[in-house]
Order: C-alpha cells, then structure tokens, then sequence
C-alpha cells in the first residue's frame, strides 16, 4: 500500500489534504476515491485514510485512527560511517534504510579521501535526506532516518558512545568478534562505526577505545566500506529478532 510522509499538521488532520511533491506523487500513481493510502508523520506514527477525491495537484483523504508503525525495530541503530568516495554514502543510506537504522551519521576520519567541501555539503545533506525518505516510504517504514553530518572523528565517537553499545569495526582486531560483542550484554541502542576506504589509522582505533567503544571484527575478509556498515547493520537486526 502506498504510503506518505507528510507533517505535523497534515497528519493529525481527521481530512488530510496531500499537496505539492506528495500530490504530484498521488496524481502519478493515478489513486482514485475509494482506495486506501497510509499517512505517516516521519517519527514511528502512522494511519490508514481513504481517498474522497483526486486531481492533479492534490488529493483529499479521510483519516483513520493514529497507531505505531509496525515497521519501526526494536532496537535502535545509528550507523557512523567515514566520508567516502563516489555516492558510496547514498548506497549505504539507502539500504541502511530499508534496513531498520534509526539515523546515517557521516564523518571526516584521517584517511578519508572524499571531504565534502562546506559551500556544497548543504546541498548534498538535503539530497541525501530525500534518499533516505524515498527508501523509507518504498520500504514500509514509519520514521524516517535522520542524516546527520559531524566535523570531525572526535565529535564522531562523543557521540557514538552515548549508546548502550558502541561498536567501532576495525580490521586489525582478531580477537573480539561482533557475535561476541552483541552477546556481551543486553542493550536498547546500538553505534556501528566503520572507516573510509583506506581504513583507520591506529591512533583513530584507541581513541575509540578510550571512549569507551568495543572494537571488534567483521571477519577474516576485508570488506569494502560501504558493504561494512551493511553487514553489520543485518547482524545486529538479526540478533534483536528483526529478522
């Protein structure tokens, strides 16, 4: 069933109004009275709404009762991953998506070779928010993930490690495996950290230890930077029974 990310406001309405990119969208789809649509507010609230009419432009809804999305994981996931090359980031934020995370956190590290430059990163940011909003409505979800970009690798781990579990992902660690990590305790929030293509550098891995993260292993294969984050990320929705 189609589904659509509207505000506040338009979400507590009892006759909702789709407008601008939504109604276009409605339009597109060519929904005719009669036919069911799912309204969502962006932040785990969602309600079934029936279509009373449809035009080009807009389309009026009658609005059901207000329930929590069904979609929205039990356990909370915040995937760091260094700036990397290419629109590797816009994959990761897509899959990471539909994948259950709670929010895409992006992040300078030593050895990262694309460093988005500020006069452009404004727009970048607003297309990588509507990669993650186009993934959450072709995926069921009802929040949206929020894409969060910090200035440097220090303001990277004070946050990571206000979770219960923060994870730092390092392919000189042999000892200490994810499966390990997740068993180690009980948790509601989780951090997944992960370097650029040329990895971290060793300082990087013991302030994050520091910090207080649990550094551990993805295995004995080196994995790309951007297949990293999505491995782990299925892991971890794997152990909560997301899956």
């Amino acid at each position: 069933m189609t589904r659509f990310f509207v505000d506040r406001e338009v979400f507590l309405s009892d006759t909702p109004v789709l407008t601008g990119e939504n109604g276009k969208h409605a339009a597109v789809l060519r929904l005719k009275a009669g036919e069911q649509v799912i309204l969502c507010d962006g932040a785990g609230s969602e309600r079934l709404c029936r279509i009373l009419s449809s035009s080009s432009s807009e389309t009026a809804l009658e609005a059901g009762e207000i329930h929590a999305s069904i979609a929205e994981p039990r356990v909370k996931v915040s995937v760091y991953m260094a700036y990397p090359k290419a629109d590797k980031l816009e994959h990761v934020i897509q899959k990471a998506t539909e994948l259950g995370a709670a929010e895409i956190v992006a992040f300078p590290s030593a050895r990262c070779v694309s460093r988005p430059e500020e006069k452009s990163l404004g727009k970048k940011h607003e297309r990588w928010q509507r990669i993650a909003q186009s993934a959450a409505e072709q995926s069921g979800r009802g929040r949206i993930p929020e894409v969060i970009l910090l200035g440097s690798w220090r303001e990277a781990l004070n946050r990571a490690k206000e979770a219960d579990l923060g994870i730092l992902f390092y392919e000189n660690e042999h000892a200490l495996t994810l499966s390990q990590a997740l068993n180690a305790g009980t948790y509601r929030s989780v951090s997944l950290l992960s370097g650029p293509e040329g990895g971290l550098e060793e300082r990087e891995v013991e302030d994050a230890r520091s910090a207080g993260l649990t550094v551990c292993t993805l295995g004995s294969r080196i994995l790309r930077c951007e297949t990293a984050p999505l491995c782990a990320l299925s892991a971890v929705m794997y152990a909560a029974g997301e899956f």
